[in-house]
């Protein structure tokens, strides 16, 4: 019997709540961009209507519900998605990099505060390091001759 990587599903978990967090920023607008620390900027222009937050946002969503299924997958819950290995690599190497890269990014988004900051850098080691140490653990079932039959 195979057991499910802990790693794997907690990135997916992780992945998840995110994706309902910025929809979440969609849904209920301006308050929720600013409890978040988006920046005033696009909680203005969440409450004005305008199109960009919301297709910032979506776009984030889609990505970060995407990172959660290949999480599952790895994991063996959902079948192989396809190019899993490359995929799960990719990812945590996004998060780690987003986890370390903060100081270096916050000049391009002046309007973010340094909670929002903190805490998504902090959060995307974490998930990075579950993505990293899941994906390890996994390796050798990741393979395409490896790879579990649904």
């Amino acid at each position: 019997m195979h057991s499910t990587n802990k790693y794997l599903m907690a990135a997916a978990v992780f992945c998840a709540l995110a994706a309902l967090g910025h929809l979440g920023c969609i849904l209920f607008g301006g308050d929720w961009y600013r409890f978040f620390g988006a920046g005033e900027q696009m909680a203005r222009m969440s409450e004005e209507g305008h199109w960009y937050p919301a297709a910032v946002t979506s776009v984030i969503v889609i990505v970060l519900a995407l990172w959660s299924f290949y999480a599952l997958s790895g994991a063996g819950v959902i079948r192989r998605l396809p190019l899993l290995r490359t995929a799960l690599c990719i990812i945590a190497c996004i998060f780690l990099f987003r986890g370390v890269s903060f100081v270096a990014l916050m000049p391009m988004f002046p309007e973010n505060s340094l909670t929002f900051w903190v805490l998504s850098s902090a959060l995307c080691l974490t998930i990075g390091i579950c993505f990293a140490v899941g994906t390890y653990q996994e390796w050798p079932k990741l393979s395409c001759k490896n790879a579990r039959q649904d």
